[in-house]
């Protein structure tokens, strides 16, 4: 079993809300096994749900770069330090970056960093990021990049924080104006700000469901308030809670962020939006990345490294 830490218990803690004592307890039940004691927690009522934003520490840069109205790319690019993503040479550099996927046609990051270099075609993308390393004097890694085309509407794009979130939305439509160009930039916002998961509840599958009923029904089991009741009030209840979850993560059915009366969902939104332009008009897909999004920062300790040194380690 791996030995349970302060520093454990503090990420548990961060990622899930429940209390010291609750963490210690699921990490000693699970082995020191995080994901799984997320799960613990989560069947226990003791954490709502896994917050995966509680885990992002790596530092770095996401950029989208709109080649026109149906050409747009997203790239996440990472750096050691904070002070390195606000420089301005990385930030000239992953632009270059978002450029290159903007125009290129590779399926995957193998692909993409075996292209060209547009700045240097005598250099590949992987030579260009070395030399750039070297010169930064930090390991930089471009860690992803998706490029969007929209064969029968329009894209939008925006980003968030400077560049800690860059999201792309593709609208389906036979109107392409401003109205609507500006309806789907306050869809790539809200996209950003409520961190959605599909579009619509038709793309939810059918593991996904059974998997947060399985959460659902243990934390109803261990509810003293729901102790003896009836199956058709357990099972009624679990799709009551798993309904308002698909809400949460839906983007259709989300709450739309600039609602005048708090109650407008963005599907009405967009319904609104098209009556207005005379438009068929709906959301294909949205792409989003946060930089460091799942990955954890190393954190160093100094004095592990001098006992460490001294051990001849």
């Amino acid at each position: 079993m791996a030995e349970i830490t302060a520093a454990m218990v503090k990420e548990l803690r961060e990622m899930t809300g429940a209390g010291m004592m609750d963490c210690k307890k699921a990490l000693n039940e699970t082995g020191g096994n995080m994901d799984e004691a997320v799960e613990f927690l989560r069947k226990n009522g003791q954490a709502k749900a896994e917050k995966k934003a509680g885990r992002i520490a790596a530092e770095g840069l996401c950029m989208v770069v709109k080649k026109d109205d149906t050409t747009a790319a997203v790239v996440e690019v990472n750096s050691e330090t904070d002070f390195v993503a606000k420089n301005a040479d990385f930030q000239a550099y992953v632009t270059a970056v978002a450029n290159q996927a903007a125009e290129s046609d590779a399926a995957d990051m193998d692909a993409f960093l075996a292209e060209s270099w547009n700045l240097d075609k005598s250099k590949t993308v992987k030579e260009a990021l070395v030399e750039k390393i070297a010169v930064i004097g930090e390991n930089l890694n471009i860690r992803r990049f998706e490029k969007v085309v929209a064969s029968n509407g329009c894209v939008v794009s925006y980003v968030h924080g400077g560049g800690r979130i860059g999201v792309i939305v593709e609208a389906v439509t036979d109107v392409v104006n401003d109205n609507v160009k500006e309806a789907m930039t306050n869809i790539a916002m809200q996209v950003a700000a409520l961190s959605p998961k599909y579009v619509s509840t038709g793309e939810v599958s059918e593991e996904y469901k059974a998997h947060e009923k399985e959460i659902l029904m243990a934390q109803i089991a261990a509810d003293p308030k729901m102790a003896g009741k009836p199956e058709k009030v357990i099972e009624g209840a679990v799709i009551g809670r798993l309904n308002k979850e698909l809400k949460e993560v839906c983007l259709l059915e989300q709450v739309y962020v600039k609602a005048e009366d708090g109650k407008q969902t963005v599907a009405q939104y967009l319904a609104q939006v098209a009556k207005e332009n005379g438009a068929d008009l709906s959301v294909k897909r949205f792409v989003r990345f946060e930089t460091g999004e799942g990955l954890e920062k190393k954190e160093e300790n100094f004095a592990e490294e001098v006992a460490k040194q001294m051990a001849g380690n």
